[in-house]
Order: structure tokens, then C-alpha cells, then sequence
């Protein structure tokens, strides 16, 4: 879609929700006059505006810097959000992005490159901006909007940044063949969590001509089945090389299975990608993951293995996926190596009172290659101290078995408050 088109399109999107916003503004002693109104006095009425401010303190120490990197961040976050009319409702969503203190940390954006990168630049973005419609196992949006498809491996937001990544386009979800969910997306443009402006380092927006296809089967009330198509044809972007743009188009398609059998439980998944749109990458490769789980009253204990593989020199690629939640929370490999990458995997969780702990331990190596990467311990603790206010304490450290990957040792401290 050429750029004169999407600024059409992006114009008319926001018109529609833009005129949804201009309705709920108006008194509700006006709709009251009018009895006709009752299903847009309904639409004001049920409006709400929600509050959420989340600090986050985070610490990398990181062999290849000799400097370690601080951030102090804040993402103050205000949602208005519509009641339903004829179907119809509106959401809107502004985050910001405020450095407490020094910037001591590379965020992509400002320049410190002696520090280790904490991807989180600052600034003020449209989060969300949607105009909706929902009726008899329909739901329909239009506009900015965040997806998250199954865990998030292939399609997620990346909420762990403080700059979330949402997604311009339209959305249909159809639950018209229970026990089949359809959930089919057209997007133009994706926001990514290096935003909300382009930096020297990262596009802050990627262009393009995607369809997310995913369909969801519950065969029975434990036991889920997924099958989905990833169509990705990002465009080129002059200021950035191929690698952070064009190169990302790719033809991904695989299915997800996720069953109980109490105590246990099991997922499964796998997939094929090859190379799409202008890429100038010439491959065929494939995923695999299969992770089973015990429930153990006290603690759920877990083993998995995820393998990304490659071909011709280019790794299994997942430019949209919530990358932290995967391969190890201290983020060494958000870009798989062009050796492919195997992640064997031990988890265990439970509760101390209202604590909730979890704690991980990764063995990276490559996929078709004789390559050792490392290992990784990850661990956290969340506690809800109120419905309102939680706090999280992380930690990850990365130990380096190759040249390729350095020593990496990551805190993190979050505060959440909603109001």
C-alpha cells in the first residue's frame, strides 16, 4: 500500500473513532431529552476513563560495556473507554514515557551508546485508538488496537516494555462455528516498541501489507488446538538496512496444541516459514517446541524445548512475538542466530502467601551448528498487594559459553499502580 493510500485509510480510521470520542462528551441531560436515544444514552453512560502508572527501576550489567546501565522509567497510561450502542463502541488510549533521573542506559533513541541497551525511549504515543462493533459471536475493530495470539510467540504486544507494541489495521474474530474461533487481521502498519518516533538505530514503524490468519478449535474442554498463517510483507525503509525491515517479510505457517490431563499438562507446536515480499533472503525453515508440566499441590514443575532452526544461513525469524517471554528473560537472543537456536528448559512456580515465585534455568546451543551459547537462571517475585497497587522484583543473568554472546547480568524492580 503506497504512503498517500495509507494516510487515506489512517484518516478515515480515525475519523470514525474520533467522532465515537466527540459523542461521549456529550451531557447526558442532552441524550435524556430524547427518548430514541436510550441505546446512546447507554454509550455514554457505561463510559469509563481508567488510570494506570507503571515504574520500572532496571539494572544490565553486561561484560561488553564498561559502563552498566541504569533506567528510571515511568509509563503513565489513560484509557477512555465507550459503553456499547447498537453494537458499537470506541476506545481510546494514550501512554506516556518519562525518564526519572539520568539516562544512563542506551534506549535506542537517545545516543548513550557506551551503556547496554534498555529499550525503552521516551515520549507520547496514541496506544490504541479503535472503533468497535460486536454482535452474535462477531467482534469487529478498526484502527490501533493491540493483538495477542496464543502465548505470543509469533503475535503479541510486548507489554514487558514500557513502550507497548500495538497494531493499525482491522480485526474480525468469529465464534459463528462453535467450537471454532476465526480471527482474521489486516495490518498496515505496526508501532513498534522503539517508538513512538524512528530513531538512527530502529524504525520506530514498520509498513507493509500483513495478514494474520489464526483458527482456534477447542476439542474438548481441556484440550485446544490452533492452526494459523502469518503473512508478513514489510516494506523497505531507506535510513535502516534490510536486516531491521524488508528482510523481516516472511510466509509463516504452523499449528499449537494446548491439553490437560490433570495433573499434567502438555503443549506442543510447530511450524514452517520461508522468505516473502521484496526479501532478498532465499530460506526454508522450520519450529518446533514441546513443553510438559506437573502440578504439584505446592508447585507446578515444568521441562520444555523450543528449537528455532535455519536454513541457508538465516534463522527461524519472529519479528511480531513478545520476545522477552521466551529464550530467557536477560533478552540475548530477540534476533535468532543464522545458525538456528535449540533452548532445553527447566521451570518451577508456586506461592509464598500472597507472593507468587518462579524460577527457570535455559541451556542455549545452536540449531545447526556445534555452537554453545550458555545457560541462564532466571527468577521473579509479583506480589498483588492490593487490587490497585502490585510490585514485581526480576533477575537474569546470562553466563557465556561463546565469543559470540557476552555475560549478562539484568535487575529489575516494577511498581504498578491502576486507578
Amino acid at each position: 500500500m503506497k504512503a498517500r493510500e495509507h494516510t487515506r485509510v489512517t484518516a478515515v480510521w480515525l475519523r470514525g473513532a474520533g467522532t465515537g470520542l466527540v459523542f461521549m462528551g456529550l451531557s447526558a441531560a442532552a441524550v435524556a431529552q430524547d427518548s430514541t436515544h436510550e441505546g446512546f444514552g447507554q454509550f455514554i453512560a457505561d463510559s469509563s476513563i481508567e488510570a494506570d502508572f507503571r515504574y520500572r527501576f532496571e539494572h544490565v550489567d553486561q561484560d561488553a560495556f564498561d559502563k552498566d546501565a541504569d533506567a528510571s522509567t515511568l509509563r503513565s497510561r489513560i484509557t477512555l473507554r465507550s459503553g456499547k450502542a447498537w453494537g458499537l463502541s470506541v476506545l481510546g488510549e494514550i501512554d506516556n514515557i518519562a525518564y526519572l533521573g539520568d539516562d544512563d542506559f542506551n534506549s535506542t533513541d537517545n545516543g548513550n551508546t557506551a551503556f547496554p541497551v534498555v529499550a525503552d525511549p521516551k515520549g507520547t504515543e496514541v496506544n490504541q485508538l479503535w472503533l468497535g462493533y460486536t454482535a452474535d459471536g462477531l467482534a469487529a475493530h478498526i484502527g490501533r488496537q493491540r493483538i495477542n495470539h496464543g502465548n505470543q510467540r509469533f503475535i503479541g504486544g510486548v507489554a514487558w516494555r514500557q513502550n507497548e507494541q500495538t497494531y493499525d489495521g482491522a480485526r474480525l474474530e468469529w465464534k459463528g462455528l462453535h467450537p471454532v474461533t476465526l480471527d482474521y487481521a489486516y495490518i498496515y502498519n505496526v508501532n513498534r516498541i522503539f517508538g513512538p518516533s524512528d530513531t538512527a538505530a530502529q524504525p520506530g514503524d514498520w509498513r507493509g501489507d500483513n495478514h494474520f490468519i489464526r483458527l482456534d478449535w477447542a476439542l474438548a474442554s481441556e484440550h485446544k488446538l490452533a492452526v494459523f498463517a502469518y503473512l508478513l510483507d514489510i516494506d523497505a525503509r531507506a535510513a535502516w538496512g534490510p536486516q531491521l525491515s524488508v528482510n523481516n517479510s516472511t510466509d509463516t505457517f504452523g499449528l499449537d496444541y494446548a491439553g490437560s490431563f490433570k495433573p499434567f499438562s502438555l503443549k506442543a507446536a510447530y511450524a514452517v516459514q520461508s522468505d516473502s515480499g521484496d526479501s532478498s533472503l532465499n530460506y526454508d525453515a522450520r519450529y518446533w517446541m514441546l513443553e510438559g508440566a506437573v502440578d504439584l499441590a505446592v508447585l507446578t514443575a515444568l521441562v520444555g524445548y523450543e528449537v528455532l532452526g535455519s536454513d541457508n544461513g538465516v534463522g527461524f525469524k519472529t519479528p511480531l512475538a513478545t520476545l522477552h517471554k521466551f529464550q530467557g528473560w536477560a533478552d540475548l537472543f530477540l534476533v535468532t542466530p543464522d545458525d538456528g537456536i535449540e533452548d532445553w528448559y527447566l521451570g518451577a512456580s508456586g506461592k509464598a502467601g500472597p507472593v507468587t515465585l518462579e524460577a527457570y534455568y535455559h541451556e542455549f546451543k545452536a540449531e545447526s551448528s556445534s555452537a554453545e551459547f550458555g545457560s541462564e537462571i532466571d527468577m521473579a517475585a509479583t506480589w498483588p498487594v492490593t487490587k490497585r497497587f502490585s510490585t514485581q522484583l526480576t533477575y537474569a543473568v546470562f553466563d557465556a559459553d561463546s565469543a559470540r554472546y557476552t555475560d549478562t547480568e539484568k535487575v529489575w524492580l516494577t511498581l504498578q499502580f491502576k486507578l
